[in-house]
């Protein structure tokens, strides 16, 4: 995300733009990244267990990825452009579910979005929040091709650091203070 913890509106839903998967695209990918034949061989994966070639979930798992790296992108130059600081993200530390619902075949048009479900400041990571995000993938009939659960980090604007904690950092700088705490 682009926007600071505190503007995060849950349920809001951003829509990620789509993208159309081809024979050729779906092959190469699968050649580089997942080489089963039902993703790589047309005349075989007419026998296989989906009638007809498919693209690999992960294929469609990534290009959801890119379409919203993207769109973050996007996001952050129009703060930027409106004279604002954008929000600062942070990493993921998992993916809660994955599901791949229903094949993507060539010709099909997947459009993707999310939205996030929940959020709450990190035990682990003062100054930081998670936030539980909804992402969901969708043909061109609006079938559900695929659907994830993923945690994120996002940067609080409005963080202030404890007293305790600023002052036991400021110690740890001073020249001794480890030899003193016995640390190295």
């Amino acid at each position: 995300m682009t926007r600071w913890y505190e503007d995060i509106v849950i349920d809001e839903v951003f829509h990620l733009g789509e993208h159309e998967f081809t024979e050729p695209d779906i092959i190469a990918f699968a050649q580089q990244y997942d080489p089963q034949y039902f993703h790589t061989d047309p005349e075989a994966a007419n026998a296989g267990p989906f009638g007809g070639l498919v693209a690999s979930g992960w294929h469609t798992a990534c290009v959801g990825q890119y379409l919203f790296i993207t769109r973050l992108e996007a996001e952050k130059e129009k703060i930027i452009a409106a004279g604002e600081e954008p929000g600062i993200s942070g990493p993921s530390p998992g993916v809660n579910t994955m599901d791949f619902k229903t094949p993507v075949r060539p010709g099909d048009t997947v459009r993707y979005e999310l939205k996030v479900t929940s959020k709450r400041p990190s035990k682990s990571l003062p100054g930081w929040g998670v936030m539980i995000h909804d992402f969901r993938a969708f043909n061109q009939r609006d079938e559900l091709v695929f659907v994830e659960e993923l945690a994120a980090f996002l940067r609080m604007r409005d963080y202030k650091m404890p007293l305790k904690m600023r002052l036991g950092m400021a110690l740890m700088k001073l020249p001794g203070s480890k030899a003193l705490l016995g640390r190295r």
